[in-house]
């Protein structure tokens, strides 16, 4: 495996979640692929699950870990090609993204959306760049459009927690106070289509439309009530106005309707269903406290698969070196 971006880099579905289980009973099973092998972690935007979750896969497979914050202590690098370079960025993108390879053996990176240009976050112009350029293997730690590790994490918590052989899962938007990308239920949406025994529901405002070749087969239901009825999983995220129907909403907040935080009264329209979310989460916006703290919670759980699914992603990668 030389990139990973969308569920389709990791081959077969079940056979990934099975060597899931493999490593989360054996974490350090595989140590010896790491040795004398470093992995550079390339941050342009603040982290804590992946940051933490992907350094820790990293050295139980044996590997030596370099993390770059891109904002703090380096260079400002610009990306854009073509340009007079006489303002605050120093350095090229185009420069420094084969000097690191010079550095590591593989590479991970997370860079968000800007959320003003809708073709420039789509074309992932960023990652395409590390991908190009640096002569190793390349895996998204969130980018502008997706956040497969988190996907990843979060269908190996389904498949953990599943009560029934087939379950109902609901992506539901949720409000928010700031503009955020739709990386996380783009890749979401990916990855419960491509399990062969989940329904995914997304839920959302009129005008939220998520892109189709990320909604795919799953069924879109404007009614939040009835898009609840019978999940056995609520996964609650917001995003900004992905810019389907209007391309001039892209990035903006269109809506701000609290009648969609997930609380009590809204876990009661569904099937006992857990209550789940990527984090951090911005308590009685998104979900209220009496959800996020109740048993039905798994969003620690959910979390700490953060780990195994970077590790399954790492080894992989290894063991294409």
């Amino acid at each position: 495996m030389k990139s990973f971006i969308h569920v389709e880099d990791i081959g077969d579905l079940r056979q990934a979640l099975a060597e899931a289980q493999e490593i989360k009973n054996d974490r350090y099973k595989y140590q010896h692929l790491g040795k004398n092998k470093t992995l550079m972690m390339i941050f342009f935007n603040n982290s804590l699950r992946t940051r933490l979750s992907t350094q820790k896969a990293a050295m139980n497979l044996g590997m030596n870990v370099i993390v770059l914050d891109v904002n703090a202590g380096a260079w400002k690098l610009e990306t854009e090609r073509g340009v007079i370079m006489d303002g605050d960025k120093s350095e090229h993108l185009l420069e420094a993204i084969p000097v690191m390879g010079c550095y590591c053996d593989m590479i991970g990176v997370r860079s968000f959306a800007g959320l003003t240009d809708r073709e420039y976050d789509y074309a992932e112009t960023v990652l395409n760049q590390f991908i190009k350029y640096s002569g190793k293997p390349v895996f998204a730690m969130e980018t502008a459009t997706v956040h497969p590790l988190q996907a990843f994490a979060d269908l190996i918590t389904i498949e953990e927690y599943k009560k029934e052989k087939r379950a109902k899962v609901v992506l539901t938007w949720a409000p928010h106070c700031r503009a955020l990308p739709q990386a996380v239920p783009n890749s979401f949406a990916q990855w419960m289509n491509a399990a062969d025994d989940i329904d995914l529901v997304i839920t959302h405002p009129e005008g939220y439309e998520l892109d189709p070749k990320f909604v795919g087969n799953a069924r879109v239901e404007y009614d939040q009530k009835k898009a609840f009825e019978g999940a056995d999983f609520i996964y609650a995220k917001n995003w900004s106005n992905p810019g389907i129907t209007h391309a001039a909403d892209y990035g903006k907040i269109t809506s701000k309707d609290m009648s969609w935080t997930v609380d009590t009264e809204h876990m009661s329209w569904t099937n006992n269903a857990k209550f789940m979310h990527c984090l951090p989460v911005r308590r009685g916006l998104i979900v209220t406290d009496d959800v996020i703290e109740s048993p039905d919670s798994i969003v620690i759980p959910e979390a700490a698969n953060r780990e195994i699914s970077c590790s399954v992603v790492i080894k992989r990668m290894l063991e294409s070196l």
